[in-house]
């Protein structure tokens, strides 16, 4: 096998404007692309220096919005990032000690489910 990394994530959102917004202005992420073709529009983010990006699909099809959960977003200080989500306004849950490491969880505005989690020390 030749696999390298997974490349793109597509998240299901109602509002592609909508969900753009949250995940530029709200998680940082930068748009790689917005582009239209076939009626559609290909909307793809991603956090500054990840292999992994994300793609906000709209519709029903192949997935209700918010049908994705658990997507794991790794940070070097989930403290920090806790508190920096909560001053823009992301609803995030308190900080959880686990073995693979602390996290919280949040959800985008159409209930996609995220987690933030920092690797074990």
């Amino acid at each position: 096998m030749n696999i390298t990394h997974i490349s793109i994530l597509t998240v299901p959102v109602k509002d592609q404007e909508a969900a753009k917004a949250f995940y530029s202005e709200k998680l940082g992420f930068r748009v790689v692309r917005d582009d239209a073709f076939g009626g559609q529009r290909w909307l793809q983010l991603a956090p500054d220096g990840a292999q992994t990006s994300v793609t906000l699909v709209a519709g029903e099809r192949p997935m209700a919005p918010g049908a994705q959960q658990g997507i794991v977003l790794a940070t070097k200080d989930v403290r920090a990032d806790h508190e920096n989500l909560k001053a823009r306004g992301v609803a995030i849950s308190e900080i959880e000690n686990a073995p693979w490491g602390p996290y919280a969880t949040f959800s985008d505005p159409d209930g996609n489910g995220w987690v933030l989690q920092q690797a074990p020390a």
